[in-house]
């Protein structure tokens, strides 16, 4: 029995392949929403972060995937926290919704280091009140049940 040939998208590679460039193409788009949104040029930004022109269209167009530092810049550029790329990125775990954590991370007044300090001292005040249940409660709320 001959081998027959692939159907073209079924290797690992292409899959992965895949996958990186709907990531890139996310995090393009996203890009560029929160710089129109800002109301900033892909020139203005390009200067802000440090990054050519080209290579800063590439990434708003899905057609590079930036690196860590490179979202960091972008982010000052957009006086943004920079968290929040990695997020849209994949490079950080993305957390649960909140609205203090939203407002505090897209609030311009503040600096990004006074921004992680706010951070934790209200994720240690969440832990604080909303402990996580041991397992025997888990369980007594089981047999309650």
């Amino acid at each position: 029995m001959p081998d027959e040939p692939k159907p073209a998208g079924d290797s690992a590679s292409d899959v992965a392949a895949r996958v990186v460039s709907s990531a890139a193409q996310d995090i393009g788009s996203f890009i560029k929403s929160q710089r129109e949104a800002a109301q900033v040029s892909l020139r203005q930004l390009s200067k802000l972060a440090g990054v050519s022109n080209p290579y800063l269209s590439q990434i708003e167009r899905g057609l590079r995937k930036p690196s860590a530092e490179v979202l960091g810049q972008i982010a000052k550029g957009l006086r943004m926290s920079s968290e929040v790329l990695y997020m849209q990125a994949g490079f950080l775990e993305q957390r649960a919704a909140s609205p203090v954590r939203d407002a505090l991370l897209t609030d311009v007044a503040i600096t990004e280091r006074q921004k992680q300090v706010l951070l934790e001292i209200y994720e240690s005040f969440c832990r604080e009140n909303n402990p996580r249940p041991d397992s025997s409660s888990v369980e007594q709320e089981n047999i309650n049940d």
